[in-house]
């Protein structure tokens, strides 16, 4: 490391280590934590202003206390149980080099003349100065941080919890943001390359620096450094002239490199609360059309090794790519499976019937939930199979419509209030698990297979489950191989809460908040009371809870301890049941790969609407896009308020949301139906079609058309 060292800074000691915020994220491991003697000095300094009081910085901000570092996320998580991340997973040639002695520089610079280095190297093209200034001092983040402080013309400032010279860390956003690979010049992608390079080998206790500052950038500054390092990345991968770029062979460091530092962004985003952007402002899209399946494959045989993969670093891929994963790893393993059996039917000279490819269920109507109940429970080995439906007594080959048909009419049976299995709550409009206790569960395994199936098979569920569920769903990620081991035990807290059950999730906001004595004027214990079928019953959250005042000192637990009882203990049979018939189809790696929120998305599709792109995919039946009546509908349809379009959409597939796809994956067919105009648009879900009778106005298609969609139980399903 090169650094104008001062003659009173004094060699890095164990007493100035121990200073040192902790390193506790154990599934990464950033580069070599040698000793670093202006870090030692730079404490000194700071803590040497802080007790003469020479300067404002209050204490808490010094130094990043313990429990503060412990409530660090990681910064790339660990996605795979049985491998550690480490700075491992980039290339020798990565690695950033650090000397054990310091190294006094050629030459020093203000963070002025830098600024005024940079800005010329942007208006001439020729950035050899920043590149040498970056080959000589930037190896640790700190040290640079400490030097730039120390410059007269810049007083030292810091960011409220990190201690970070923010003069500093803009010069480093400036140089991120200036050194843009939309320039031209290969020396420009060269340069940024090299900076990306150093930032990726930095420390952890650099990178939890870096990160903080990175969590107090306003969103637009934030948002175009996202956008810098995904088009490096692009423009690495599918370069417009490749004769301008280096060989891949000798710069494959630039992708790993570029893909580490996005990590911290996505670390600062995932920490900041509410994000600075949607997750889905992180995806790289292009990676939608490399070969995803070798990257799974090659992540799947080295893990978090030395051999760099995006699925290292998943939430660079598009739910799109998550899903096909997913899918074509359970394809295979069917595959596997159905050649086993054919293999052995051969063998064993059988008759081999082409039906052992599918997953056939045949079921009654008047018998729907039982019988599928029992036709998936003789089946598991089949399930990763693809899904083929039968009605008893009715004719009829299973081109999808059947299929679709069952699963809308076993997901309105299984969630409808009298049934049981799932109470509605009305102030959040979403469904939870009733906490009935009983002697048998399979329902609501079965619950959960039909939300795997669904996901494997591509249909979009019209299920209302808060999003806590799909934590759950993935805590843990794969099925543990001790059957006793627990599942679904998420970590959830009172946001979670205030999702379900917003009313009671106020209230304990509210004793949280309370100034008064807890003791006296809420007057309760550590028992709660719950009610399950008609009967009120009470549990102790704690042992002797009946016995123990909630109290100012305690509230909190009490808090973390009922909302941990209703969301998780109280119902943990019917979860566990729900958990394994999910798993049961989709138990794959590639799960570890998922967001809550894009599981979620798999199995309901997403809310964003878009109706122009509907109209651009849309199938007409007897009708052209030219036609009077089709020109009238989507001149009424697109200015819809979303409630409405959300409502068309309902009527004519059985669900409001979009499937992973897009509206492309809908397969919306408009069709024509030679009716009387005063008929009514009538819908078959089970196709995704709207059937719609030739109106000769538009006010007469917006007031029909209104009529039949606002009212659309008992239209729907045909």
């Amino acid at each position: 490391m090169h650094l104008n060292m001062s003659e009173n800074n004094c060699p890095f000691e164990e007493r100035d280590r121990d200073r040192l915020p902790p390193i506790l994220n154990h599934s990464l491991d950033r580069g070599p934590k040698f000793p670093f003697p202006s870090y030692g000095s730079f404490i000194s300094t700071l803590n040497h202003k802080r007790e003469s009081g020479s300067h404002s910085l209050s204490s808490p901000f010094l130094l990043p206390a313990v429990k503060q570092v412990r409530e660090l996320p990681p910064i790339c998580p660990d996605v795979r149980q049985k491998h550690r991340i480490s700075i491992d997973v980039l290339p020798p040639e990565v690695k950033a080099r650090f000397f054990s002695e310091p190294i006094i520089p050629i030459r020093t610079k203000t963070a002025k003349e830098f600024q005024e280095d940079v800005e010329r190297a942007t208006i001439s093209g020729d950035w050899k100065q920043v590149h040498d200034f970056y080959l000589t001092t930037f190896d640790s983040f700190l040290e640079l941080n400490g030097a730039f402080k120390k410059e007269a013309n810049a007083p030292f400032n810091t960011t409220e919890d990190s201690g970070i010279n923010i003069k500093f860390v803009n010069i480093v956003y400036d140089a991120l943001l200036h050194t843009n690979p939309q320039y031209t010049s290969p020396a420009t992608y060269v340069i940024y390359a090299h900076l990306l390079r150093q930032i990726a080998a930095l420390a952890e206790t650099d990178h939890h620096f870096l990160m903080h500052w990175f969590k107090k950038l306003p969103q637009k500054r934030f948002k175009q450094l996202v956008e810098r390092l995904q088009l490096f990345i692009t423009t690495r991968l599918f370069p417009a002239k490749p004769e301008e770029l280096p060989p891949m062979a000798k710069c494959s460091w630039w992708i790993p490199s570029a893909t580490k530092v996005l990590s911290l962004l996505n670390a600062a985003n995932t920490i900041s609360s509410p994000p600075i952007i949607p997750f889905t402002d992180l995806y790289n899209l292009t990676l939608d059309h490399i070969d995803f399946m070798e990257d799974y494959h090659t992540w799947q045989a080295h893990g978090n090794s030395n051999r760099f993969t995006f699925c290292q670093f998943p939430f660079i891929l598009s739910t799109v790519v998550k899903k096909a994963i997913i899918q074509r790893d359970s394809e295979q393993q069917m595959i596997s499976m159905a050649r086993q059996t054919l293999v052995d039917k051969v063998s064993r000279r059988q008759r081999v019937d082409m039906s052992l490819l599918f997953l056939n269920i045949k079921v009654r109507r008047l018998q729907l939930v039982s019988d599928s109940l029992d036709e998936l429970s003789r089946k598991r080995a089949d399930l990763k199979k693809k899904l083929k439906v039968t009605f008893v007594g009715e004719a009829g080959l299973d081109m999808g419509g059947l299929t679709k048909e069952w699963f809308l009419l076993l997901i309105r049976q299984i969630f409808h209030t009298d049934y049981g299995m799932f109470t509605y709550v009305k102030e959040s409009q979403c469904h939870w698990f009733s906490s009935w206790k009983c002697d048998n569960y399979s329902e609501f395994r079965l619950v959960g297979a039909l939300m795997g199936l669904a996901v494997y098979n591509s249909i979009t569920l019209d299920i209302r489950f808060p999003p806590c569920v799909y934590k759950k769903l993935l805590t843990p990620p794969i099925v543990p191989c001790d059957l006793d081991t627990t599942v679904g035990m998420a970590t959830l807290t009172l946001d979670d809460l205030q999702q379900i059950m917003p009313d009671l999730a106020h209230g304990l906001g509210e004793l949280l908040s309370y100034e008064g004595n807890v003791e006296e004027d809420f007057y309760t214990t550590f028992q709660v009371f719950q009610e399950e079928l008609g009967v009120i019953k009470s549990y102790n959250l704690k042992p002797g809870g009946d016995k123990i005042p909630v109290t100012n000192l305690n509230r909190k637990e009490y808090v973390q301890l009922y909302i941990d009882f209703l969301l998780n203990k109280s119902i943990y049979r019917q979860f566990a049941a729900f958990y394994h018939g999910f798993h049961s189809v989709c138990a794959s790696n590639a799960l570890m790969l998922l967001r809550p929120e894009e599981v979620e998305i798999l199995v309901c599709g997403s809310p964003n609407l878009d109706m122009g792109s509907l109209q651009r995919v849309v199938q007409y039946e007897g009708y052209s896009k030219t036609d009077p009546t089709i020109r009238a509908f989507w001149d009424v349809v697109l200015p819809f308020p979303l409630e409405l379009q959300k409502k068309l959409l309902h009527f004519t597939t059985g669900s409001d949301r979009v499937p992973v796809g897009g509206m492309a994956d809908l397969n919306f067919k408009i069709s024509k139906i030679d009716v009387s105009t005063d008929w009514l648009p009538v819908s078959h879900t089970c196709f995704n079609q709207i059937c719609l009778p030739p109106y000769k106005s538009k006010k007469e298609l917006r007031q029909k058309l209104t009529i039949a969609i606002s009212n659309a139980e008992g239209f729907g399903l045909e």
